[in-house]
């Protein structure tokens, strides 16, 4: 806070303190009813601050967020943060994915690496990748399965990432496998 939000902040407690006072003295006779009132407006303006703040929580509850299997294909639903997000078996682990049509590979991150039962300690980095955050280590790996949407594929290409990396990358190697249809609310992958 610099000095101007301090003294934003005292002119609007005094402001209340004064319409605040006013209230009391020209209800004295009915303080007890005048509090009442007082505390139902302070209750809906506090719901109404909640609800503005949850909206976006509210918004992204509202929606599907499961991966359908349907008769066109795989649907995926557009996340809150405007991008796809699928979960796919890798070597029998349920692996989150951001889909990202700027990767060339499956991406996987150290942690998930590990769940999927690589060492990621024993990989040899030798590797590049450039990335937004600017060029990171990887190393090539092979993975037993992958499967998505109820289609398996076996002896699948992919990476691990060395550097800081949140959710792994679903990428072109994989996507290219698939017809993709994408609208304002979802990705369809179709075989």
């Amino acid at each position: 806070m610099d000095g101007n939000d301090i003294s934003r902040l005292i002119y609007l407690g005094l402001l209340l303190a004064v319409v605040g006072g006013y209230f009391l003295v020209a209800n004295r006779h009915q303080l007890g009813k005048t509090a009442q009132q007082a505390a139902i407006w302070g209750l809906i303006f506090m719901g109404a601050i909640a609800v503005a703040g949850l909206w976006g929580d509210i918004q992204e509850a509202s929606r599907p967020k499961a991966t359908i299997l349907t008769a066109e294909g795989v649907e995926i639903p557009v996340a809150n943060d405007g991008h796809f997000y699928v979960t796919a078996a890798v070597n029998g682990a349920d692996i989150r994915f951001v889909v990202d049509t700027g990767a060339s590979d499956i991406v996987l991150t150290e942690r998930d690496a590990r769940r999927v039962g690589l060492d990621p300690a024993g990989l040899n980095f030798f590797g590049r990748a450039l990335t937004a955050n600017g060029e990171v280590p990887t190393a090539p790996v092979r993975l037993d399965s992958f499967a998505l949407g109820g289609r398996t594929d076996r002896d699948i290409r992919a990476s691990v990432n060395g550097g800081d990396l949140d959710v792994s990358l679903l990428g072109m190697s994989y996507l290219s496998r698939f017809e993709m249809v994408l609208t304002r609310d979802r990705l369809v992958l179709r075989q």
